[in-house]
């Protein structure tokens, strides 16, 4: 044997299946591991989900719709988070700013964001929204459903619909409606109106909906369409008269005034769904968390009794119904908005 060659040692049969095995072992843990890391991550984040106070955006000013359900189910959403539920008010551009503020939010929960009918009209009336409506949201839970309501200035000689619709025929372009502002629920039901019944009021566009029910109040208009919680005790007092609503159902708030559909529009069917969403992305043991304080706080006796006083239908659904809702309305009124030849500005 030559004394300088390599001397090579094989290794021992039973080592190395030794250490195959070993090999195969540790692979399969950390196979294992991956697909166990998930599930055991998520239990965590959903343990000590919510850990601090939880910010929940309304995109509009105090004391409409909006922030008025935000503020009625955010105590009860705190009882059963274990945190406060803190309401920021972030309002503007009909509702684009504070939703963009959420959009562009970290997605773990500690913003959420309350929309109203707005999120689902402003994609038919907004040419270039700073956001994806549907891609850069986590649907959480429908939270209500409120139905508009037809309301006039008492002088006007009308009782109902039927009058409502005798008279702009009798006055073309001389009787007025306000509304919040362009893109709003009460301007496309009143172009759905002119459409469905073949007359011109005129659209009188306010900066929200304050100043136009004020106006209106004031006998500077004739008419409105507006959310019925926003409403209702103006109606109690006498200063509007309510002729119609525009719900698929009588409302328990006004069980005695009819339908548009049962006023001989059919097809007229307006509600606003009111909605809380997260930013794209947020974990889903956290949209559960989040899901299922809602649904408590909407079974509560209190908030209940609000709701029905207001004329807010508490609804509750899973996320995928709510996305669905999402993507269902959108694509209504951006038909609504082509009928009525209304173009995205």
């Amino acid at each position: 044997m030559n004394p300088t060659a390599t001397r090579v040692r094989h290794p021992h049969p039973h080592r190395a299946a030794g250490r195959a095995c070993r090999a195969h072992a540790a692979a399969a843990l950390l196979l294992a591991g991956a697909f166990l890391a998930p599930s055991t991550q998520g239990d965590a984040i959903a343990q000590a989900y919510p850990a601090k106070p939880i910010r929940m955006v309304v995109p509009f000013a105090p004391g409409g719709n909006t922030d008025i359900i935000a503020r009625v189910i955010a105590p009860r959403m705190a009882e059963s988070l274990g945190q406060p539920v803190i309401i920021e008010n972030r309002g503007g551009a009909g509702g684009v700013i504070g939703s963009e503020v959420v959009a562009r939010a970290a997605p773990d929960g500690y913003t959420l964001l309350m929309v109203s009918a707005a999120h689902v009209i402003n994609p038919a009336m907004v040419k270039k929204l700073p956001f994806d409506s549907i891609k850069d949201f986590q649907p959480i839970s429908l939270v209500a459903d409120v139905p508009t309501a037809l309301i006039v200035h008492p002088s006007l000689p009308v009782r109902n619909v039927k009058e409502l619709v005798a008279l702009g025929r009798k006055r073309p372009d001389q009787v007025n409606y306000s509304t919040a502002g362009r893109g709003t629920v009460g301007h496309l039901s009143g172009e759905l109106l002119n459409a469905a019944a073949k007359v011109r009021f005129v659209h009188i566009p306010y900066k929200g909906a304050g100043p136009a029910l004020t106006d209106l109040i004031a006998g500077q208009v004739e008419f409105q369409f507006a959310s019925l919680p926003a409403v209702v005790q103006f109606v109690r007092a006498g200063k509007v008269r309510l002729i119609a609503q525009t719900g698929a159902k009588r409302s328990g708030a006004a069980p005695d005034v009819p339908t548009m559909e049962e006023s001989g529009l059919p097809g007229f069917i307006v509600s606003s769904g009111f909605g809380i969403l997260g930013p794209a992305g947020t974990p889903r043991p956290v949209v559960d968390r989040v899901n299922a304080a809602i649904r408590a706080a909407l079974g509560s006796a209190d908030v209940k009794k609000v709701f029905a006083e207001q004329g807010a239908e508490p609804v509750g659904s899973t996320p995928e119904e709510y996305e669905a809702f999402n993507r269902n309305e959108i694509a209504r009124w951006q038909k609504a908005a082509r009928e009525a030849n209304i173009q995205p500005e």
